[in-house]
């Protein structure tokens, strides 16, 4: 038998011991929760772990597909009583799937041309304007479904990939595919508190550039000299997730070098899953001794746009009334790997005529997870389903969503249920409450 796992980065024992396997995580994970199999679970993905790395396993079709079929949305790190650290463990175990498992022709391009084009954002515009040229009857030729195509387990067809991928994209036009960068400096309104860095991210530049201008006005407005570097790129999130550690490895080089030159007190994300890679940074290079000591400083000055403000203190700006009621999703990769949840909600709870919706099931991952809705459709698109389900149960008149692929998740899966729910980020909102207009 040959061993699943070999040496170069594998998952790490002493983390795999300290599951107890007492079974929290279970009623936690999205996948359990849909089919109730134990492998389908973090105890039982960490049993596989363990049995691929005392050599009782080996890396067959059966035994990937049960890691590829984890959202890896971390919420069974916020139910584990021991303290699992599960993100590294999958992290490492899809490292090494990546590097080993002989994937299908059509797998492997499928995959290749995702990350051939969305870390880079030119490329992204390029691949966005046929759906700018067609519009919404594009969008709906190319996502209509056949009857009787509903399963319960997922589907990986390159036709049902395809299909979701146009569904999930958002609508663009040419105005906004060419929709001016933020400035690379802004300076603070009034007295200077720090100078804040600001991710403008790959597909966050592209598909959502007025978050990018959001947060740029509101840290201003709270006192900050906000730099966004042109030299910036991807931040290497979507690679990371995905097990392609060595391309996550140069984007995080890359970012490090950007925003060190900038000179900056604070490096703020608003993309819950760039932010949750960018903390994890110092672990990601901790082999590389010309990149240790310079990915942990950077790392310890990573914060969610949300938190920075939060942490900023007695807001400065004056918070105009929004009469508004707001369901505000929690991103997997802010609430359950970063471990942010108030900050969100204190920055909206600060604005005058905002009332929080609670979303019942609010821990439960929409679906999106990275490229998770492209490459498992099918099982995304039953939680992105069950999310909207949720949302739509509390009327609510804005959505707020701190991460561009939930916020293309949940917009597509608002579509299925003919909702034309207005999804925001909270900086967005904040943004029009100081600046008084909605």
């Amino acid at each position: 038998m040959t061993p699943a796992f070999d040496a170069n980065h594998a998952p790490d024992g002493g983390l795999i011991d300290t599951c107890v396997h007492c079974g929290f995580c279970l009623p936690s994970c999205p996948t359990y929760m849909l089919w109730g199999e134990e492998m389908d679970s973090p105890r039982g993905r960490i049993y596989l772990m363990k049995a691929g790395l005392e050599g009782r396993a080996e890396m067959t079709d059966g035994f990937v597909g049960h890691f590829d079929a984890c959202l890896g949305c971390m919420a069974c790190v916020t139910a584990c009583p021991s303290g699992v650290q599960y993100a590294p463990l999958i992290e490492a175990t899809r490292g090494q799937i990546e590097r080993q498992h002989p994937r299908s022709l059509a797998d492997r391009l499928f995959r290749s041309a995702i990350f051939s084009v969305m870390p880079y954002p030119a490329r992204l515009r390029l691949a966005l304007v046929p759906l700018a040229i067609l519009g919404p009857i594009g969008r709906v030729l190319w996502t209509r479904r056949t009857a009787g195509s509903e399963r319960t387990r997922p589907t990986s067809g390159i036709v049902a990939r395809v299909r979701a991928m146009v569904s999930l994209a958002p609508r663009v036009t040419f105005s906004s595919l060419l929709a001016p960068a933020v400035p690379e400096r802004t300076a603070a309104i009034g007295e200077r508190r720090l100078t804040a860095g600001v991710l403008t991210g790959c597909a966050q530049r592209v598909m959502f550039p007025q978050v990018n201008t959001a947060t740029v006005n509101v840290l201003a407005a709270e006192g900050c000299d906000v730099v966004a570097p042109t030299t910036q790129g991807c931040c290497g999130a979507l690679a990371l997730h995905a097990g392609r550690l060595d391309d996550a490895r140069g984007f995080a080089r890359s970012t490090i070098a950007a925003f060190e030159h900038a000179g900056v007190d604070r490096i703020a994300v608003n993309a819950a899953g760039c932010g949750s890679s960018m903390k994890e940074y110092g672990a990601l290079l901790a082999d590389d001794p010309a990149w240790a000591d310079r990915a942990r400083a950077f790392s310890a000055n990573v914060r969610d746009a949300n938190e920075l403000v939060d942490e900023l203190g007695p807001p400065r700006a004056t918070r105009h009334p929004l009469k508004l009621r707001v369901a505000y999703q929690d991103a997997c990769h802010l609430a359950h790997a970063q471990g942010i949840r108030r900050a969100p909600r204190n920055l909206l709870s600060s604005i005058p005529g905002v009332e929080l919706l609670p979303i019942a099931d609010a821990d439960v991952c929409c679906g999106s997870a990275g490229i998770y809705n492209l490459v498992e459709p099918e099982t995304a698109r039953q939680l992105g389903d069950r999310k909207a389900g949720c949302i739509a149960a509390v009327k609510p008149d804005v959505v707020a969503s701190a991460n561009p692929g939930c916020t293309l998740q949940l917009a597509a899966a608002g579509r299925r249920r003919g909702e034309a729910w207005r999804i925001l980020h909270p900086m967005e909102i904040l943004d029009a409450s100081i600046r008084g207009r909605f």
